[in-house]
């Protein structure tokens, strides 16, 4: 297979920078940026507000409207606690599968394009391949959020995207928002003998899970005729409540972590209002009637369109195309590329790897997956040209 050692090579490299979320990326950037810069690529380096993050955004080919972009995240998550049987962050290759934090998700699609880029560069190519390497996407899609910004006011852009995450090479058209969040209740600590003279922070939030389950069931009745999701409506998860000091203490601080994950954009906006309605003339009221200063405050984790499943999909039908397939499909998992269509591109999900691994001690890629994946960029490059 064309570019496999190559491509292996560079994988293990890539897998020896432990980019977990809370750290830097930017040697693995710039290892990226020096390999696009070698093949000919025109390259951007987009530094965070810390400096201690980067996005990479790259291009091969002329200077003009459309082309498509090949997307990756390089952080990955952490390996802490968990049994691995060799090095996470040393490439290991044993019985046609390469093991390593990141080999599936998704470091493996962003050694696979990268080393395929002297290919694209050696065609004569009509119209141009773009390169988006993001930070932080297992936090919230923060990187990719903004590189979205950078690109909203450019006159030159892809108009397809690919978006590599784990897919086995299946080819997915959809997949539901994720929206998380922590809210934060802040009430009046007191002695335990006196609940009236104290705001218990913890009972506040218990009634705001409990108006977050009645949001879950109503929900259900708002899934719309003929969705294609399992579960086919939005669905509300709440992760934590935290809170108290002691079994005499009036807990005066608590937070709630949950999540939603919206099938369409009127659900999340119906959550969201009606949780705002019930804090402002339900919660807040009691709380405040004992203490002026009780307050409660929703932080927002991240916010991810999902992607929604179009009659009319380029990048789909393209890439079933290149691989031979004769359909598409949805995915439960959450991925950067709702927010690559909400930027006006049509944007599929295919992958090497299995979404089953990712995440996971001991993650692995099959190389027969990997030559799978250099098979579709080499017959991407054809196209292109």
């Amino acid at each position: 297979m064309t570019g496999l050692p190559e491509t292996t090579e560079l994988l293990a490299e890539l897998i020896a920078y432990p980019t977990i979320s809370p750290d830097s990326n930017l040697d693995m950037i710039a290892c990226l940026a020096n390999y696009l810069e070698a093949a000919g690529a025109h390259v951007e380096v987009l530094q965070d507000g810390t400096g201690r993050k980067a996005n990479l955004f790259a291009r091969i080919g002329p200077e003009v409207p459309g082309g498509i972009m090949l997307s990756g995240h390089t952080d990955v998550v952490p390996v802490a606690d968990q049994d691995w049987t060799s090095d996470p962050f040393r490439m290991r290759a044993d019985d046609a599968k390469l093991y390593g934090r990141g080999s599936c998700d998704m470091k493996g699609f962003i050694a696979a394009s990268v080393a395929m880029a002297p290919l694209f560069a050696d065609r004569a190519l009509k119209k141009p391949v773009y390169f988006a390497f993001t930070h932080d996407e297992e936090v919230g899609c923060l990187g990719a959020q903004a590189l979205v910004e950078v690109l909203r006011g450019r006159e030159l852009l892809p108009d397809m995207a690919i978006v590599g995450e784990p897919t086995s090479m299946r080819i997915i058209e959809g997949h539901k928002g994720c929206c998380e969040y922590s809210t934060h209740f802040t009430g009046l600590e007191g002695h335990g003998s006196s609940p009236d003279h104290g705001v218990n922070a913890v009972e506040f939030a218990v009634r705001y899970v409990n108006r977050l389950m009645e949001l879950k069931e109503a929900l259900k009745t708002r899934a719309p005729v003929g969705g294609a999701f399992e579960p086919p409506w939005t669905t509300i998860n709440t992760g934590a409540l935290i809170g108290g000091v002691a079994h005499n203490v009036i807990p005066g601080r608590a937070q709630v972590d949950w999540e939603m994950r919206p099938v369409q954009k009127s659900d999340a906006d119906f959550v969201r209002g009606d949780l705002h309605r019930y804090c402002e003339e339900v919660l807040l009221p009691a709380m405040r009637s004992v203490s002026p200063d009780a307050s409660i405050e929703t932080e927002v984790v991240g916010e991810v369109d999902g992607l929604i499943p179009t009659s009319e999909n380029e990048a789909r039908d393209i890439v079933m195309e290149l691989t031979g397939a004769n359909g598409a499909g949805l995915v439960p998992f959450g991925t950067e590329a709702g927010l690559f269509q909400d930027l006006g591109m049509s944007v599929v999900v295919c992958g090497p790897g299995s979404i089953e691994q990712a995440h996971k001690p001991d993650e692995f890629i099959e190389l027969t997956q990997m030559g799978q994946c250099l098979g579709l960029l080499e017959r991407l490059s054809q196209r292109l040209s």
